[in-house]
């Protein structure tokens, strides 16, 4: 019953340029990840810990910061918990590979014969542990990007033992950084494999990297996941934060995979819209906002609805002032003025046929119940007051 933990993406050394002084501490909280991870692993006792592409956020890594990732590798080897690597996009196996220009094993203290810190490239593009009846595959490129798909022409379990000749019967593990192509959503990348090859790959588990947000499913009898980020590598990313644990049981011929996720990262994201009719003052939201004030979450604040005449409001004011106590802070303003007094404009006019023709599909809505139709109309119909009556007084996003 092998148990392997897959992570991915942990982009050790990214610059982070956007960050500003907050750059390296996320430098920082990335590694925190990575090690947090390696001690799951040894937590939870797995034996091997596959690393899925893009370990280093690029080939230009400076000997010293190789070395405290090896030395988290090195955790693992002591305890004989084994390391299989890929490269990524990020760390490709091009000519100036980081991993051609250090010998990570021997960086860990470990003899060349050792199985305890493989990483497979172009050359060397599976591992077989025997006494765990697991073979790995890695089929990768010398290439940022793939001249074909990986899985092409891929078929798991087809090679002989060399020790008895005969097929092995193992359970099939692969592991590839890429792009699993989406009809109308994802349709090129630099690696890019189909559902359809999955399927057809002989694999049991298919351990990927390099999407950046946990996600999981299943082609014909092949279960694949992304894990995610162990630490989100970009302040958007609202499903980093993860590793797996994966648990393969069974017979060979017709295993089960379990696979559970584990938080390792410390981010938190939260995004909170809050209708501007709720709030009498600027004081006011943010005492609401220092509420929530956590120094690892990222919060995004979005400001609904239709503002009373008598709301002041400066949003570059209350970032100011609520947000140093959140890793970081947003707030988006999409509010509408208060819809102004009077009569709608004159029906033989084309605002006044739209403002009554809005009128009857707000009414329309209502009576069938759709609220979300109506509400929408309502603020189209707001919106169309405004821009007639005072048009600086609204900003379209």
């Amino acid at each position: 019953m092998p148990r392997l933990l897959h992570m991915a993406d942990v982009h050790l050394g990214a610059r982070h340029d956007d960050l500003g002084d907050a750059a390296a501490q996320q430098r920082e909280r990335q590694f925190a990840a990575f090690s947090r991870a390696v001690e799951t692993a040894i937590e939870r006792r797995v034996e091997v810990v596959l690393i899925c592409g893009d370990l280093f956020d690029s080939n230009a890594q400076p000997r010293r910061s190789v070395e405290r990732a090896v030395g988290e590798l090195a955790r693992l080897a002591e305890r004989q918990i084994r390391s299989v690597l890929i490269p990524g996009t990020h760390d490709c196996y091009d000519g100036a590979s980081i991993y051609r220009a250090f010998d990570l094993p021997a960086m860990a203290g470990l003899p060349p014969d050792s199985d305890l810190l493989t990483v497979l490239t172009p050359d060397v593009a599976s591992i077989y542990f025997r006494e765990l009846e697991l073979e790995v595959h890695g089929p990768v490129f010398p290439t940022k990007s793939a001249p074909r798909s990986p899985l092409e022409g891929f078929r798991a379990g087809a090679a002989a033992d060399p020790a008895t000749n005969q097929t092995r019967g193992s359970y099939q593990v692969g592991m590839i950084h890429g792009s699993l192509r989406l009809e109308g959503k994802v349709t090129s990348d630099d690696v890019l494999f189909t559902s359809d090859e999955i399927a057809a790959s002989g694999l049991h588990y298919l351990a990927l990297g390099h999407w950046h947000s946990l996600l999981q499913g299943k082609s014909g009898s092949t279960v694949w996941a992304y894990p995610g980020a162990p630490e989100p590598v970009a302040l958007d990313q609202d499903g980093a934060g993860h590793v797996l644990l994966v648990t393969i049981d069974g017979p060979v011929a017709t295993p089960h995979i379990n696979v559970e996720s584990v938080a390792v990262g410390r981010t938190r994201f939260q995004h909170l819209d809050v209708d501007v009719a709720s709030i009498t003052t600027q004081d006011e939201l943010c005492r609401r906002l220092r509420e929530l004030a956590h120094p690892d979450l990222v919060l995004d604040v979005r400001l609904l609805g239709v503002a009373p005449d008598s709301l002041d409001l400066d949003t570059d004011e209350v970032g100011r002032q609520v947000g140093g106590g959140f890793f970081r802070f947003r707030l988006r303003d999409t509010s509408i003025a208060a819809l102004p007094e009077g009569p709608l404009p004159p029906p033989d006019t084309i605002a006044g046929v739209l403002a009554r023709d809005l009128r009857t599909r707000i009414a329309a809505a209502e009576t069938a119940g759709t609220e979300e139709v109506a509400a929408e109309t309502r603020e189209a119909l707001h919106l169309l007051r405004v821009l007639l009556d005072e048009p600086k007084r609204v900003t379209l996003v």
